[in-house]
């Protein structure tokens, strides 16, 4: 179908709740989408940090075949083989605790909540501004953004938000708080970084008043920063994080990872999900992470993320670069938003704005050097024209 015929299907029969662009993507491969009319884009996006390996792995799409061919759904009443497999790949990598399979981020979100709760009756969860943990009503009360809340009112009660600050954090944790609940480095936000005392001051409040810590890793875990999990560059370790997006290898799963400390809170009943864990997105995810927890892979993802975050400084119109590995973004002179579609449209390079002013980049992380080069170029020419108002 035409674009324009897939508009007019959106048109009458898709609720609006997408902006789109005026593009229809047809196929991906590694770091480069075609659309139906086979213009090459390179994609600095990746599905919104999704795709972090590019578009069909070949590792990924044989997992998913090989499986779609044996088995597609059991329901977690029975035992499959890939769900027990990488839940055990994902403890050992990470917490060493347990694991609850989802759909979602936002579900991931949602099971966090209930654990932490579960754990300590009645307890609130803190939580920061900028922070955002999904749209189902107890991740999006957990999300204190004034435009996203209010549409929505009344939410989910008990979360209680302060600023990303060491003094915030740990005045806000009392003996009726449940839980601290943060991003490590905050995506949506526009890829703020949260400090290291920060993170600090939270583990030692959570300590002091029996809590858990609960680290957000839905976009910047799998690889994203440079080592598998955002955690692991902090020196900080939490009670439970949260993962989806790119651990699916494309396809959509989230899990909740638990340390030993909470590993057997939830009981059977307490929580579920008819698909999650199903044999197909568990056999991708497997692959996926067994791709992505390489040493070589992650050490060129900083050295990738130096090379782009360097060549951002460089560019005009560019005031500021911040983020870790290849999860960057910059604050620009011009209107972001304008930028992105301009960069889009006219160069074939795929990132987005998180503000008016803040342009983020989550390019696939094996992607290459001449391929930064050429995201390098073609944002410079996007910024060009767009600071003379072309």
């Amino acid at each position: 179908m035409t674009l324009s015929e897939l508009q007019e299907l959106e048109r009458t029969s898709v609720v609006p709740s997408y902006a789109r662009s005026p593009v229809q993507f047809v196929r991906g491969e590694g770091a480069w989408l075609w659309d139906d009319e086979g213009n090459e884009y390179l994609d600095f996006l990746c599905g919104i940090s999704v795709t972090n390996l590019g578009h069909c792995h070949p590792r990924v799409v044989a997992a998913i075949r090989d499986q779609a061919g044996q088995l597609m759904h059991v329901s977690n009443l029975f035992y499959t083989e890939p769900a027990m497999r990488l839940a055990e790949r994902l403890s050992r990598s990470s917490l060493h605790g347990k694991v609850y399979f989802c759909n979602s981020g936002a579900e991931a979100s949602e099971a966090a909540i209930k654990l932490v709760r579960k754990a300590r009756p009645g307890g609130d969860v803190v939580v920061v501004y900028g922070a955002f943990h999904g749209r189902t009503y107890g991740a999006l009360s957990a999300t204190p953004q004034e435009a996203k809340q209010a549409p929505f009112a009344p939410l989910v009660p008990g979360f209680r938000a302060v600023d990303p600050t060491p003094q915030a954090i740990a005045g806000a944790v009392d003996a009726r708080t449940a839980a601290v609940l943060l991003e490590p480095i905050q995506g949506e936000s526009g890829v703020n970084v949260l400090s290291t005392e920060a993170l600090q001051a939270a583990r030692e409040a959570c300590d002091e008043h029996g809590a858990a810590l609960v680290f957000d890793e839905v976009q910047c875990g799998m690889g994203r920063t440079g080592t598998l999990w955002a955690y692991e560059q902090t020196g900080i370790t939490p009670d439970v994080i949260t993962i989806a997006k790119a651990l699916g290898g494309g396809l959509p799963i989230g899990a909740l990872v638990t340390g030993e400390r909470l590993a057997d809170v939830f009981a059977p009943g307490d929580h579920g999900s008819t698909f999650a864990g199903g044999p197909v997105v568990a056999a991708a995810a497997l692959a996926a992470l067994e791709v992505t927890d390489d040493p070589e892979l992650l050490a060129r993802v900083c050295e990738l993320g130096e090379r782009l975050h360097a060549g951002l400084e460089r560019l005009p119109h560019v005031r500021s670069v911040r983020g870790r590995g290849l999860m960057l973004a910059c604050e620009v002179d011009v209107h972001a938003p304008d930028l992105a579609r301009r960069a889009l449209l006219e160069q074939r390079l795929i990132v987005n704005a998180t503000s008016p002013t803040t342009v983020r980049l989550l390019p696939p992380l094996i992607v290459g050097e001449s391929e930064i080069d050429t995201a390098l170029q073609r944002l410079s020419a996007a910024l060009a024209a767009a600071g003379d108002g072309g």
